[in-house]
């Protein structure tokens, strides 16, 4: 399975797959302004007009961000983002969910998906920051391994993309949600470690 595939969630009505560059501007727009004023507060941490949301989403689309979508009838209800390192900097990750796709496993199936885009890319860790008050996900990242810090208003901290398949099946094991719901039809990473496992029922 690669990348640029469209793959189906199991737990929800919509489905994921990474947008093209030529999609992003559009879709990625579109979906920040529909964000309720909670939302949009959560996502960049205070409240912000539309059109600093219309240059945000311009320039994701110009400097190599790569967005992972949650799509239901044609329209992104969910994104999220892996942003280019500037510098010395990591790469850093940012989510959104609108209102209407909350609470129905969409996190969880974006930020896997948004973890393989990043192995694939080669990075070794990712930065996320998010919002004191958005802990939803906070949770979210805890969840993916990230020691968060707080300070100045936000919780910050680094997620380790160094982790072997065998790690990252010990930590579904052991996590407080069904692995059935968690072990998604789109990690390839899984399957191919069940397939080495049983080749024979692979074939």
């Amino acid at each position: 399975m690669t990348l640029d595939e469209t793959v189906r969630a199991t737990s929800v009505p919509g489905y994921v797959r990474t947008l093209s560059q030529q999609e992003e501007l559009p879709l990625l727009r579109d979906h920040l302004l529909r964000l309720d004023a909670e939302s949009r507060h959560d996502r960049f941490n205070g409240f912000l007009d539309d059109s600093f949301i219309e240059r945000y989403a311009a320039r994701c689309a110009d400097d190599g961000t790569v967005i992972v979508a949650y799509i239901v009838d044609g329209v992104v209800r969910g994104a999220a983002e892996l942003h280019p390192p500037e510098g010395d900097s990591l790469p850093e990750v940012a989510f959104s969910v609108e209102a209407s796709a909350r609470r129905q496993n969409v996190g969880t199936v974006l930020f896997s998906r948004l973890i393989a885009e990043a192995r694939w890319k080669g990075y070794k860790s990712l930065r996320i920051t998010t919002g004191a008050e958005n802990h939803a996900m906070r949770a979210l990242a805890r969840k993916f391994g990230a020691n968060l810090q707080f300070r100045h208003g936000e919780s910050t901290g680094t997620i380790d993309l160094a982790k072997t398949p065998e790690d990252e099946l010990a930590d579904l094991a052991s996590a407080p949600f069904k692995a059935g719901r968690a072990l998604l039809s789109f990690n390839s990473t899984c399957w191919k470690l069940i397939s080495s496992m049983y080749p024979n029922r692979a074939a």
